[in-house]
């Protein structure tokens, strides 16, 4: 299953996304709220906390979710990334979507910290 354009732009373009990881016994965690980024046809999400942010360690549990962002609700899943090209341009796009919100709060997405918890989402 793939991302559809509608959900693309809507997501995309969403302020913040709220995310819902499956806990091991398949209960909801959260949900939390978030900043999403899109590079191509892909999107990103990052733990500000890193590894140690609880909704992180929820969806390293089972890699399975749900989403709301920009009007779209879906089941997700989560799949690490590690490809030090593709987090260079999920640097760029944190830097340029939510620039306005200053180094304290942009810095810490593009640290190394947040960098290794970088998750693309998946539709199901």
């Amino acid at each position: 299953m793939t991302w559809t354009n509608a959900e693309l732009d809507a997501i995309g373009t969403a302020e913040e996304l709220e995310i819902s990881p499956s806990l091991g016994d398949g209960t909801p965690h959260g949900p939390v709220t978030i900043w999403v980024v899109r590079v191509g046809d892909d999107l990103y999400v990052r733990a500000y906390r890193g590894r140690d942010g609880a909704w992180y360690r929820a969806a390293q549990s089972r890699h399975e979710g749900h989403i709301q962002a920009g009007g779209v609700d879906k089941d997700v899943t989560f799949a690490d990334e590690k490809d030090q090209q593709v987090n260079e341009q999920i640097d760029d796009a944190y830097q340029t979507k939510y620039n306005r919100y200053g180094p304290r709060y942009v810095d810490p997405m593009m640290a190394e910290e947040a960098r290794s918890t970088t998750i693309k989402l998946l539709p199901r």
